[in-house]
């Protein structure tokens, strides 16, 4: 019923690198799954002996039948609860298995990578896509079951009347050929209902980041009708899916009402021939009702299968992209020094085609700090992402120590460097957690330490559970200025050779702004910084400022060297526009 050659390698996969973790598990599934049917299988026999106990007069009927149901009842209740327990926990392990991996794939990928889709669209492949793929799972471990009971009853019919069995198989495997179609049906929308899924996490994520924006400008018209649109689109896709799913259900009990009634009007027939008792008869058509709950789920099973593998689909998407930047073959371990920063003829190009770099060149010395500073577009952010290799320069070499990065191990080269971006997002965490992350293990003399070097620790005094409090999502229960002063606290615990910084002043007050610029004062000591400048003040205090347009060094030297150059520097400081990112 399902296209072998679309699905089987995924089936195999999945068994191969997750459920087959799970074997002993799986053995009890199916020995719980066996009992259970093994269970059901006795309830027709019951009935037959209830008609023959019936046709007898015999007494025991008041007694023994009444206690055979209740014990059968019982067993099966039992078998089912610890048969559904076991079943839903394999599912949810493999699910968490796969949620695991395809997290940890995308903390270590590529940065364009993650860049490429919207993080909401990202967040639905463990939600809408687990969510799938696990009642998938569920339904085929259900299946296994619906097979085994299916198997026990037809076993249970077969022995009481083999002819009218055959009469009953030959009519439900008609229903194979719509149920194929339906299933393929809803695979292609299930992808496309995933999508749209993910499309309208991402919409109404940026709507309500922006919601400040949203209300200022008085767009509450412009977003309903773009959250509209979304809705109406989500929803032609949602019922679409329910069209198909809903035709399964009608065409097997279409089946199993020709089967019942096939049965019915072949044993009119016979008894006018033969001496079949009453309970015979009965018997059977219990055993062909109770096995049409399991004939049907067995008839859906291909739809909800479908729907899971497009989801399975999409996850295998994810794990399969080969990070590019990665450790080299033979790489090595950072050299000693104190980070002498070498850019040598650098360009970068995006995957998309757009130009960041084109042959940039400067030399930042161990101690020094070098600004760099250009109009929008001019690839300072550029620049600064392939220190750590958040990408990898397509042309010419960048050098630490002597060493091009490439030739690093990233832990080595990572570890040896700290990064303050302009907006300092944090963890929903506590405070100290978040400055820790500067130097996992670090105990709490350290975070302390860490904090009043970057004139943070008044202010975190003040909070309601001092160092201990939970920031919120992105840090928003803390100030603009607050947030920074934490995430430079935790470059200060990092110890850095090489320190990164995108006006990590920009969000202080100017009391604050003195206070922390003290702190990178004793900070950059022996150490390399490097700065996207968007103040004057910063530009003045650098050793060396590099002046850059369309992804190249057009000028470098100090302030007052290019001021009387008199070039592109010269005419930012007059516009004032060295902050234009």
């Amino acid at each position: 019923m399902i296209d072998a050659n679309a699905t089987r390698p995924l089936l195999v996969r999945l068994w191969r690198e997750h459920v087959s973790h799970y074997k002993a598990r799986l053995a009890v599934v199916l020995g719980l799954s066996a009992a259970m049917a093994g269970v059901t299988a006795l309830y027709p026999l019951v009935l037959q002996q209830a008609g023959i106990l019936f046709t007898r007069q015999d007494p025991a009927i008041a007694w023994l039948i009444p206690a055979a149901v209740i014990v059968v009842t019982s067993l099966k209740a039992v078998t089912q609860y610890f048969q559904n327990v076991q079943s839903q926990q394999l599912v949810l392990l493999v699910i968490r298995d796969l949620q695991e991996r395809m997290f940890a794939h995308l903390t270590r990928t590529d940065l364009a990578r993650v860049e490429r889709e919207a993080p909401a669209q990202l967040a639905t492949r463990f939600t809408t896509d687990a969510t799938a793929i696990g009642g998938a799972l569920s339904r085929a471990v259900s299946g296994v079951a619906d097979v085994v009971t299916v198997i026990g009853l037809v076993g249970s019919m077969i022995y009481m009347d083999w002819l009218l069995s055959l009469l009953s198989a030959v009519l439900y495997p008609i229903a194979a050929v719509p149920i194929q179609r339906i299933g393929k049906r809803v695979r292609r929308a299930s992808g496309g209902m995933q999508e749209r899924m993910g499309e309208t996490a991402a919409l109404l994520n940026e709507s309500f980041a922006q919601a400040r924006t949203v209300r200022a400008y008085r767009l509450e018209a412009t977003e309903t009708k773009r959250a509209n649109a979304a809705f109406q689109t989500l929803y032609r896709t949602l019922l679409g899916i329910t069209r198909s799913r809903s035709r399964v259900e009608p065409v097997l009990e279409v089946l199993g009402g020709v089967a019942v009634a096939g049965v019915i009007a072949f044993e009119a027939w016979r008894a006018t021939v033969s001496d079949h008792t009453l309970g015979d008869f009965s018997a059977f058509v219990g055993a062909l009702l109770l096995a049409a709950r399991p004939l049907r789920a067995l008839g859906s099973l291909n739809t909800a299968l479908q729907e899971g593998l497009a989801g399975l689909v999409r996850v295998f998407q994810v794990v399969d992209e080969e990070p590019r930047i990665l450790d080299n073959p033979g790489a090595r371990p950072i050299p000693a020094g104190k980070g002498h920063v070498v850019f040598d003829d650098v360009g970068f190009v995006y995957p998309d085609g757009r130009t960041g770099l084109a042959g940039l060149s400067f030399e930042a010395l161990p101690g020094q700090t070098i600004a760099l500073v250009g109009p929008s577009g001019g690839g300072k952010s550029t620049a600064l992402a392939l220190i750590p290799r958040l990408h990898d320069a397509t042309t010419g070499v960048v050098r630490i120590d002597g060493m091009d990065l490439r030739g690093m191990t990233l832990t080595s080269l990572r570890d040896s460097i700290a990064y303050v971006g302009q907006d300092a997002l944090l963890f929903d965490d506590t405070v100290a957690a978040n400055i820790a992350m500067g130097h996992p293990g670090a105990d709490r003399a350290a975070i302390v330490a860490a904090a009043e070097a970057a004139h943070a620790a008044g202010f975190i005094a003040a909070l309601p559970m001092g160092y201990d409090t939970v920031v919120g999502p992105g840090g928003q229960r803390l100030s603009g200025g607050q947030r920074q002063r934490v995430a430079l606290a935790r470059a200060l615990l990092r110890d850095p050779r090489v320190l990164l910084l995108d006006e990590a002043t920009s969000a202080l007050d100017a009391e604050s702004e003195a206070a922390v610029q003290d702190a990178l004062t004793r900070l950059r000591a022996g150490r390399t910084t490097i700065v996207i400048a968007h103040r004057l003040s910063t530009v003045r205090d650098a050793d060396v400022v590099v002046a850059m347009a369309a992804g190249k060094a057009v000028e470098t030297g100090s302030h007052a060297a290019l001021m009387e150059q008199d070039g592109l520097y010269a005419r930012l400081v007059r516009t004032q526009s060295l902050g234009a990112a």
